[in-house]
Parts: structure tokens; sequence; C-alpha cells
């Protein structure tokens, strides 16, 4: 008998969570030993397909468990519950460069899983899948406040947790692709972290103005976080990525205003011209972006972007000594 004649049941819970909430994904009723595929699909906010899939095979009793089945092919492999999230990548045929970002924190990411027969790679949009459930995962938990903050001239998004407080905080910088970006600020706000997102390279008195902001606009965006009633104001931390990191690195280190307690820098440098401007700063990171490049797999590799590494004190952030109590940490990625 065809596995499409049997009453197959796939069921994710919870339905509903956040986004990196884990979920236990099940198959029953299906043949022991049968071929399968699960397939993760999301359209993003601009319009563009991401996909991820991975292959199983069915149990004694006709079963998969994702969160203790082993996936024996696809976008990635072993035993991985949340597999078909962290794998998502943008479908065959999709234009090169694709980031997968969520816009809108107050509404959710929809995933379809769908249950395919045998160990399949592509053409899933073209078949009938043997069940579908859609489930949401959120990136801003319910109680979450989202306060927009024009203060001081800021662009800025201020997320409190759920609770009167007070909480430790984080002001978050993103990279150098500018805008308001929110789900990770939304995310820390969801476990109990106040997260002032910072738009810093187009907020509206940029565009207004035509000038980059300089230190006093990261270190008013700082003290909305120290003089928030609901904020332990000697608990505040940076987190950047990419630029974020090299903006990052600069305030902790030499700021007098900002006294962080730690910085968290992702897939950032520590070279800048310690004297310059941010504007100077984008020039300087810019130099080498004949460098940057893409992969096999279609990935944007930036590694050798600040190759040859410089050995001029004037360019090179002191992101190993500790200034005001603060402990700075650079991840590579």
């Amino acid at each position: 008998m065809d596995v499409k004649q049997r009453c197959v049941r796939l069921s994710v819970k919870p339905s509903r969570g956040l986004v990196d909430e884990k979920f236990i994904i099940v198959v029953q009723n299906v043949f022991p030993g049968s071929y399968l595929t699960i397939h993760a699909l999301h359209q993003s906010e601009d319009g563009n397909s991401w996909e991820a899939f991975a292959h199983y095979t069915a149990n004694a009793t006709g079963t998969v468990n994702v969160s203790e089945d082993p996936s024996l092919g696809g976008t990635y492999l072993g035993v991985e519950p949340m597999g078909l999230l962290w794998s998502l990548r943008p479908v065959p045929g999709s234009k090169p460069g694709l980031r997968l970002r969520k816009i809108n924190v107050q509404t959710p990411m929809e995933v379809t899983i769908s249950l395919y027969q045998g160990h399949q790679t592509e053409g899933f949009l073209d078949q009938v899948p043997l069940a579908s459930v859609v489930v949401e995962r959120w990136y801003m938990a319910p109680g979450v406040h989202r306060i927009p903050i024009t203060d001081y001239g800021l662009s800025a998004v201020l997320l409190l947790p759920p609770g009167p407080g007070p909480f430790p905080g984080v002001l978050e910088l993103w990279g150098g692709g500018g805008k308001l970006v929110e789900y990770r600020a939304a995310l820390l706000a969801s476990h109990g972290f106040a997260s002032l997102a910072l738009d810093y390279l187009t907020p509206k008195i940029t565009m207004e103005t035509g000038k980059m902001v300089d230190k006093e606009y990261f270190e008013k965006a700082y003290k909305v976080l120290e003089q928030h009633p609901q904020i332990i104001g000697s608990r505040i931390a940076m987190l950047g990525i990419s630029f974020g990191t090299s903006i990052g690195l600069r305030c902790a280190v030499y700021s007098k205003v900002m006294k962080v307690r730690c910085l968290v820098g992702i897939g950032g440098i520590h070279e800048q011209p310690l004297d310059g401007t941010i504007a100077d700063i984008l020039a300087h990171h810019r130099k080498n972006a004949a460098n940057i490049h893409y992969n096999e797999a279609n990935e944007l590799i930036c590694r050798d972007m600040m190759l040859p590494i410089t050995t001029d004190p004037a360019f090179k952030v002191e992101h190993t000594k500790q200034y005001n109590n603060t402990t700075a940490t650079v991840v590579k990625t």
C-alpha cells in the first residue's frame, strides 16, 4: 500500500511560539522503513521564498520524531530539532545576496511544514504533500512593549520585557546596511533584556541634514537606557554586528559617558581610524571591498575584506583593555 493511501499524521508543537523556542515535529501512521522528506517553506516580507528540508526513515512503529531521529540528508544532517528553521535558504533560482530578516516584529514569521514521500531535493511546490501544518514563530513575546524613541534626534525603538522590571539593558547596533532593524532587540526583550534598537546610519536627522551622526548620538541613546525607570542603569551592555561591532568597540573603550558593562561584537573588526568620523570609518572599511566575494553556496564572504591587517596603532582599537569595568568580546564569523 502506498503511503498516500494511509491517514498520515503530521504534528508540530507548539504551533505558535518564539523563533528560538524548540518545537517538536512528529510524523505518525506511515509504513515502517518509509523514506520521507520534511520540508519547511517561508515567504519573507520582501517577497522572497526560503526553504529547508531533511530526509528521514520511519522507525519500526511508522513514526519520525525530528527531535530524536537523525536527518540523513537535505539542508542539515543529524539530530537537529530546530534544523528546519536555522537551515532555511533561498529557494533555487533566487537572486544572490539575500538575507532573511524580520521587518515587522509585531507580526509572526509563518512557516509551512510539509511531508513528502521519498527522499527529495527539489520540485516541492509542484507536488501535493502528504500533510502540511502552518506554524507561527515570533520575535516579540506577548507583553513586550514596543516604544518608538525620537527624543534627542534619535531614530530608535525601545523594547521592554513584560512586567515592571527593573531590567538589564542592551544598546543594539546593526551593521553597515543601515535602517532600523528590531528583531534581535525584540527577541532579547522577550527574554528579559530591555533593548534599544538604534538606527545610526540612516536616521531621520541624517536624512534631513545629510550629515552622519557623531559619538554624542550614541551617548544620547545610552542615556535613554541609563535613565529609564524600568532599567538598571548600572547594567547596560552593547551588542553589535559587523559595522556595529566597530562602533561598539569605539564607544565602550573611549567614551567617558557610556559606562557599559560588556560589549559583544559579532563578525566585526577592531581596525578603524581612531580619530576619524563614522564616514571615515566606513570609507576605511570599504577600501578593500573588492575582496568581498560569493562562494559556491552563494554565500557572501567578507573574511578577506581587511587584509592585509594593519600594524599601525592609530587604526587599532585597544579592545583587550578594560575601561569603566567594560569587557569586550569579539566573535568572528
